[in-house]
């Protein structure tokens, strides 16, 4: 697996976990805060439940990976790709994913408020529960999004296709 991991040591990710990343495509639980990992070929990983907050994820290559419950707050995800990724009760709160493509992704229950989804495909997502409060949507295209109970940007509640 080509990965670039150019993580700086302020951040407190543990290496080990780097390292298990890195040989098996697997790192349930982990502690990869403030990991660099852009450009990483992710596709298919398993990282649930871990903790990517602040994390470089620049074009990253994380489609049809298993992200559920994965702490990615603060994190920078320009131009990732995350088409098919289940991110389900995912925080994403305040991350930066302009450009991204989250082509029919699951973001059920996710946090999104605050999130930078400019220019972002989004088409064909879930979004059943999730929250995108004060989220930047210029240009993200949601043609045939699934919406409900979804909190959108102005704080109104959509229950398109309950």
């Amino acid at each position: 697996m080509a990965m670039t991991l150019l993580a700086s040591p302020s951040w407190g990710y543990k290496q080990e976990d780097l390292d298990k990343l890195a040989a098996t495509n697997t790192c349930q639980e982990c502690d990869l805060a403030g990991a660099d990992l852009h450009l990483a070929y992710l596709r298919e990983a398993n990282l649930t439940k871990a903790n990517l907050a602040k994390a470089n994820l620049a074009k990253a290559n994380l489609a049809g990976a298993d992200l559920r419950g994965t702490i990615l707050g603060v994190a920078f995800l320009p131009l990732a790709d995350l088409r098919e990724a289940d991110l389900e009760r995912v925080d994403l709160s305040h991350a930066s994913l302009r450009g991204a493509n989250l082509t029919g992704a699951n973001l059920e229950k996710a946090d999104l408020a605050g999130a930078d989804l400019a220019g972002a495909d989004l088409r064909g997502t879930v979004l059943t529960g999730a929250v995108l409060r004060d989220a930047k949507i210029d240009f993200a295209d949601f043609t045939k999004a699934k919406f409900c109970n979804t909190v959108m940007p102005d704080g109104q509640r959509i229950f398109k296709d309950c």
